[in-house]
C-alpha cells in the first residue's frame, strides 16, 4: 500500500507544466504511428482534413497522457524516474490536471467527429477511455498483466489515421494494431526490469516485481514471436512490398536476438541489465522504422 501524498504546490504551474502533462515523448510515437497509418491508407486525404486529424489523435493521446498523470500522481511521488514530474514534484493542483485532460480529451473527440468523420472519433474516444479508465485505473494497481491488456490503448494510433483516411477500417491497419500490442509487453517489461525497484516501492504490481526476473526475461521471449510474425505478415499477405517486408524481417530478427539474449542473462543488478537496456532503446527505434518502410514501400508502390 501506498501513502497519501498532500498535493500543496510550492510554485504554480506554467506553459511547460500543462506541456509535460500531455507525455510529449509517447506522444511523438503516437502521432507518427497515426500519420503512418492514414499515409498508408489506399485513398488520400485533403490535407487539412489530414492535419485536423493527426492534431486531434495528439490532443487525445495528450489527454490521455494528462488523466493518467492524475490518477497516477500518488504512485509517481515514490518512483525515482516520474517524481519530477508537476503533480508529485508540487507545482500542480490534481484538479488542474483532471480538468486540463478532461478538456482535451472531449475537444479531441468532438473536432474529429465533426471535421473528420465519426468512426475515426469513435476509435479516438475509445482509445482514451481505454488507457483511463482500463488500464490506469482498473487494470494498473491490480495485475501484473496490466501492460498485456493495456497494451491496446497505443496500439489504436494506425487504426485512427486509417479511419481518418478513409473512414472504415481494414486488414493492414488490423495488424499494424497487432503490431504494437504484441509489441508493448516486451518493451515495457524490459524497461521494468531495470527500474523494477521503482515499481516496488510504489506498489505497482509489474511482472518482474511479482513473478521475479526470470520469469520476466521469458515472457519477453514470448511475446516476441507472434510480434515478430505480426509484422512481417503484410507481404506475404500482398499488404506490403519487398521494401517493407525486408525491413520488417532484418528489424525484426535483430529484436529477437536481442529478446534471446535476455532470456539467457542472469543479471539481477538493474545497473548491468545491459541487454535489457538496448532493447528497450531498439524497441522504439523499431516501430519508428518499420511504420517509415511501410509508408515509403506503399508510396512506391502508388
Amino acid at each position: 500500500m501506498t501513502t497519501a501524498v498532500p498535493w500543496t504546490p510550492a510554485l504554480p504551474a506554467d506553459w511547460r507544466d500543462f506541456l509535460a502533462l500531455t507525455k510529449p515523448r509517447v506522444m511523438t510515437l503516437v502521432v507518427f504511428t497515426a500519420l503512418c497509418g492514414m499515409l498508408a491508407a489506399p485513398v488520400s486525404i485533403h490535407p487539412v482534413i489530414g492535419f485536423t486529424a493527426i492534431l486531434c489523435i495528439a490532443v487525445g493521446a495528450g489527454a490521455s497522457g494528462a488523466l493518467n498523470m492524475w490518477y497516477e500522481a500518488d504512485l509517481d511521488v515514490h518512483m525515482k524516474r516520474t517524481r519530477g514530474r508537476p503533480l508529485p514534484a508540487g507545482r500542480m493542483e490534481r484538479q488542474s490536471a483532471l480538468h486540463f485532460g478532461v478538456a482535451l480529451g472531449v475537444g479531441a473527440v468532438l473536432v474529429m467527429g465533426l471535421a473528420v468523420n465519426l468512426l475515426a472519433a469513435a476509435i479516438l474516444a475509445g482509445s482514451i477511455l481505454f488507457y483511463v479508465l482500463i488500464y490506469t485505473v482498473w487494470l494498473k494497481r491490480r495485475t501484473p498483466q496490466n501492460i498485456v491488456i493495456g497494451g491496446a490503448a497505443g496500439a489504436f494510433p494506425p487504426l485512427i489515421g486509417w479511419a481518418a483516411a478513409t473512414g472504415q477500417v481494414g486488414l493492414l491497419p488490423v495488424l499494424l494494431f497487432a503490431l504494437i500490442f504484441l509489441w508493448t509487453p516486451p518493451h515495457f517489461w524490459a524497461l521494468s526490469l531495470f527500474v523494477r525497484t521503482d515499481y516496488a516501492a510504489a506498489g505497482v504490481p509489474m511482472l518482474p516485481v511479482v513473478a521475479g526476473t526470470q520469469a520476466t526475461r521469458r515472457q519477453v521471449l514470448l511475446y516476441t514471436f507472434p510480434m515478430v510474425a505480426a509484422a512481417v505478415a503484410p507481404w506475404p499477405l500482398g499488404l506490403a512490398g519487398a521494401l517493407y517486408g525486408i525491413t520488417a524481417t532484418l528489424l525484426s530478427g535483430w529484436f529477437l536476438l536481442l529478446a534471446v539474449r535476455i532470456a539467457r542473462s542472469g543479471e539481477t543488478d538493474p545497473q548491468l541489465m545491459r541487454p535489457e537496456r538496448a532493447l528497450f532503446r531498439f524497441s522504439i527505434l523499431y516501430l519508428f522504422v518499420l511504420f517509415g518502410a511501410l509508408v515509403v514501400d506503399r508510396m512506391i508502390a502508388a
